[in-house]
């Protein structure tokens, strides 16, 4: 593991010194589930997100694909009153590739590619009632293939949430990108949307279920993808929490399954 992403681990676990959390708005992190939050972090402040472990598996009937990233860190600091920045990076990752026919197996591993983001909030920046947002993101190729894409991409979401009552809350995101062409150069259009149930189990925990539907335009041939996810979080202090999750895949170009675990805190 390298030293970027110790000091992350240790950051998030460390207490911290500032402003009280009953001057901030509710901590919402990035993490966990398939969608994107519409809330912004408060002007001034910094939260390190960082996804511990990550294993997704993909099986078809020529080859099995197991791809397996550590140290998935995320950094978002609020530049204004409902506008944020953000950078991230894939630290580690590594990739096992195997053919079902002929036995022969190919491994790679390596860091991944970093990514640019901007969120701007139109309505309730800490997420409460209806809250909507506009959030730009490119991506940078400075991972090595597998493990990153190839070539720059960009994208564009419009995340959106609805607090029905105390306990539950809605979520929409639909997304529009330019994704990296599977042979890492190019790009192509790729658009789709995920909608979600947020349930407040306790003042500490919540619960989301989410369904994501991807449609995928690349030259190599396009595919719909389906995901289901179910993900949990738990903030047992103001500033930090603890997430798990998994998503399954619910057609055949879907990846079969993922499990995720990660730490969120905000300084």
């Amino acid at each position: 593991m390298s030293k970027g992403i110790a000091v992350a681990i240790i950051a998030c676990l460390l207490p911290t010194a500032g402003a009280a959390a009953a001057d901030l708005r509710d901590y919402c992190p990035d993490r966990p589930g398939l969608g994107t939050p519409s809330c912004t972090i408060d002007p001034g402040h910094l939260s390190i997100e960082l996804g511990l472990g990550d294993w997704t598996l993909d099986r078809s009937r020529s080859e099995r694909e197991e791809r397996l990233l550590l140290g998935d860190v995320l950094l978002r600091y609020g530049i204004g009153a409902a506008t944020e920045v953000q950078l991230g990076w894939s630290g580690f990752g590594r990739d096992h590739d195997r053919d079902r026919l002929t036995g022969f197996t190919d491994r790679h591993s390596g860091a991944g590619d970093m990514t640019v983001a901007l969120r701007r909030n139109l309505r309730n920046p800490d997420g409460s009632g209806f809250s909507a947002a506009v959030m730009a993101t490119a991506s940078l190729p400075v991972g090595r293939r597998p493990i990153g894409a190839g070539d720059w991409g960009a994208g564009v979401s419009f995340p959106m949430s609805w607090e029905m009552n105390d306990r539950f809350s809605l979520e929409f995101v639909p997304e529009a990108d330019a994704a990296v062409d599977e042979d890492g150069d190019g790009r192509h259009l790729a658009y789709g949307v995920v909608g979600g149930v947020e349930a407040k189990l306790s003042e500490a925990v919540t619960a989301t279920a989410e369904y994501q539907l991807v449609r995928d335009r690349d030259p190599a041939g396009h595919a719909t993808q389906r995901l289901a996810g179910l993900s949990l979080a738990w903030q047992p202090k103001d500033d930090l929490q603890f997430d798990i999750g998994a998503n399954g895949g619910l057609n055949r170009h879907a990846p079969d399954v993922e499990l995720y675990l990660g730490v969120a805190r905000r300084f």
